[in-house]
């Protein structure tokens, strides 16, 4: 085990939503961090000490979540309102909506290589998207009531679904067929994901358990009743050692999957906790909460350890073995219960800095061009050679893209620019004065009024 060299502290607090912080996602490579919120905003922050962040509307009801993509050049969304969005990098992009459920989108996941799109929603359906083709590929009906979640595993072979049925389902990702299905979970199951080596899956739960499957040998590894209520989120650790859950009972918890125990729990939250996840790198992770906050926080881990773990994932020569599919099948559990040495943490006991910053708006005004079939997406959207004869997506499935309104000044332009540093966005024009949206203070000192025309970066 990677011994434990100081406790996890509060590193950050990032202010901007006005409502419950429902999903959190970092970039590749760790600068950025995206987060969605009841308050149907989707915002981008740069985690650099005075970095920028900017505000995206265009969702109509609360967003259920958010991932980068494996190149961090798309983020996807989604939400309440049936559909999902995909943000684009450049200047001049486009927020493309797909709209296939007919009820709530709860979850999105890109596949290892960024070309396809699981979605799970209300309405009991995974459905899996071509990016590249901007098509639907099939449909997964699966479930019997609402799908919660869905995940795509590490190597892009597997899927993993949770939803209101109870059931954890593993399908092929090629050929769309259920796997097997564990019906163990003691309840409506709401969160899936596979471990970064994608050998194990785990879920939670209504019942406020958490559960570790082997996929190598089928076994329920690890059942964990830690938390009070229901565990909303989790997320293992880079390293495959750790694990971190976030619950309505407001609290987060850092389990030791190698000796099957909790070391830390964090306090913070002013009621439930709704998202938790580690950064690529593992040093640091994110959790969000029905009280609106954002708080950002240091594992503080032994990085020479678990990066020496690391650094030997990389260095074998035959990767861990995907699991057998034919053989999955589920297995009797291993109790795992709280210990009486779980350290707890408060947020009174460490430094916080509150990391304010310029926030610009970015509001689409519903300014849709057509609804259009994938064979009608504009040419320089889709390369010729991409596009199949009858890339027609199946029926009650659409494709939006919305452009930038007319008149954007280049100075908005620069603003955007210096805000985003590269991160998802779609110009148009601001909902608030530029003047308007710099109120905001670092580390406690006041901002001078911002000048576009000295953006940090030069306008386009």
């Amino acid at each position: 085990m990677a011994s434990v060299m100081e406790d996890p502290t509060l590193d950050g607090h990032l202010r901007g939503h006005t409502q419950a912080v429902t999903c959190a996602a970092f970039n590749p490579d760790g600068t950025q961090l995206a987060t969605g919120s009841a308050d149907r905003s989707l915002m981008v922050w740069s985690l650099a000490p005075r970095g920028w962040a900017a505000r995206f509307l265009g969702h109509r009801a609360p967003l259920t979540d958010v991932q980068f993509s494996p190149a961090g050049d798309l983020v996807a969304t989604s939400s309440k309102d049936a559909t999902v969005r995909l943000w684009t990098p450049c200047i001049e992009g486009a927020s493309e909506v797909y709209g296939a459920h007919v009820a709530a989108v709860r979850s999105v996941s890109f596949s290892c290589d960024g070309q396809h799109l699981v979605t799970a929603s209300d309405d009991g359906e995974l459905k899996v998207w071509d990016i590249s083709r901007r098509r639907l590929l099939y449909s997964l009906p699966q479930h019997t009531s609402g799908v919660r979640c869905a995940r795509f595993s590490p190597d892009g072979r597997l899927i993993a679904s949770c939803g209101d049925d109870g059931a954890v389902r593993l399908w092929d990702a090629t050929s769309g067929q259920c796997i097997t299905c564990f019906t163990d979970c003691g309840g409506s199951a709401v969160f899936v994901d596979f471990n970064s080596s994608g050998t194990c899956a785990a879920a939670s739960g209504e019942d406020s358990s958490l559960r570790v499957w082997d996929l190598r040998t089928s076994k329920l590894t690890h059942l964990y009743q830690v938390h009070s209520a229901v565990v909303n989120c989790f997320s293992f650790h880079p390293s495959n050692n750790y694990l971190i859950s976030g619950s309505s009972d407001g609290t987060v918890k850092m389990a030791d999957l190698l000796e099957g125990r909790i070391m830390y729990t964090l306090h913070g939250h002013k009621g439930s906790v709704l998202t938790s996840v580690f950064s690529r790198s593992g040093e640091e992770f994110v959790s969000g909460g029905a009280d609106g906050q954002v708080l950002l926080w240091r594992t503080n881990l032994d990085s020479r350890l678990y990066r020496d773990v690391l650094r030997g994932h990389s260095r074998r020569s035959v990767a861990d073995l995907s699991p057998r599919l034919a053989h999955l099948h589920p297995a009797v559990a291993h109790l795992r219960q709280p210990l009486p040495a779980t350290i707890e943490i408060g947020p009174t006991l460490v430094y916080t800095v509150t990391h304010d910053r310029h926030i610009v708006d970015q509001t689409f005004h519903g300014h849709t061009l057509a609804t259009v079939p994938a064979a009608a997406v504009p040419a320089a959207a889709v390369p010729a050679a991409a596009m199949p004869a009858a890339a027609v997506p199946a029926p009650h499935s659409s494709l939006q893209e919305e452009r930038p309104l007319p008149n954007t000044t280049k100075p908005e332009a620069a603003l955007i620019w210096a805000a985003l540093s590269g991160v998802t966005a779609v110009l148009t024009r601001p909902s608030a004065p530029l003047e308007s949206v710099n109120k905001a203070t670092v580390r406690g000192v006041p901002s001078a009024p911002f000048d576009p025309s000295r953006a940090p970066f030069p306008a386009p």
